[in-house]
């Protein structure tokens, strides 16, 4: 029996190499998600957090949809503080992090020992 021929969900693997594939994407997730969570526990964030106004709330949604950083503009942060969560910002989980930011309108950051 040609081994190609049974169903495989994984468009040209051979079934028998299957188990191997879903082991190895497996392991390099579980790696990725020891060496993630520990260098993101070696650095603590110590900002502040602002409070909740109609300012930080257009802020907030600006960020989240137009574009990141946007929020912090009209929540008048630092020049630095704008640019980074303008480009950091560009990756879909980030985003959300700087939507809460411009949201609650948190001073400080990691510059300077701090985010």
């Amino acid at each position: 029996m040609n081994m190609m021929t049974l169903s495989s969900p994984i468009v040209g693997v051979p079934v028998r190499n299957r188990q191997w594939l879903k082991q190895t994407v497996a392991a390099m997730a579980l790696v990725l998600l020891v060496v993630g969570s520990t260098l993101t526990g070696a650095v603590e964030a110590k900002g502040t957090r602002g409070h909740i106004t109609g300012r930080s709330v257009a802020a907030g949604a600006l960020s989240l949809i137009i574009w990141p950083g946007i929020g912090q503009a009209v929540n008048s942060q630092p020049g630095k503080k704008v640019a980074t969560h303008a480009i950091i910002g560009l990756f879909p989980p980030y985003r959300f992090w700087s939507g809460y930011d411009a949201l609650f309108d948190r001073q400080g950051g990691y510059w300077e020992g701090r985010i």
